[in-house]
């Protein structure tokens, strides 16, 4: 029993491989930059999603009122306008959110960068 030949030398050619291996600095620097643009972009999606939830309810309330005591509103406004004019709020406070966070996390990170080249 036990394991094929064929996968056993794989395996151990893999691991043999990998051990011999060592990243240089300038791809540890690339990949510690990779993880903060993830981290940044992360955190602005999250940012920009509370920002449009807050937007949305807030953009609802007025529109739904005016909708029902209005004339005007009344007469014009149908639920695809309605809706549209919500979700025109809750996008448009998603972009400029997440940008505005991407944008100052990066500017955080070049400064970081930056202090760190300095210093060497």
């Amino acid at each position: 029993m036990g394991i094929p030949s064929e996968m056993r030398d794989m395996w151990v050619n893999t691991r043999r491989r990998d051990a011999f291996l060592i990243p240089s600095p300038l791809e540890d620097e690339m990949r510690l930059k990779a993880l903060r643009a993830k981290t940044c972009t992360q955190e602005g999606s999250r940012q920009g999603f509370k920002a449009a939830c807050i937007w949305g309810a807030v953009s609802a309330v007025p529109t739904l009122t005016a909708v029902r005591m209005i004339p005007w509103a009344k007469r014009n406004l149908n639920y695809t306008a309605q809706a549209l004019i919500i979700s025109a709020a809750s996008i448009a406070a998603y972009f400029i959110t997440a940008d505005r966070s991407i944008l100052e996390c990066a500017r955080k990170n070049a400064q970081l960068q930056l202090a760190l080249s300095r210093q060497k």
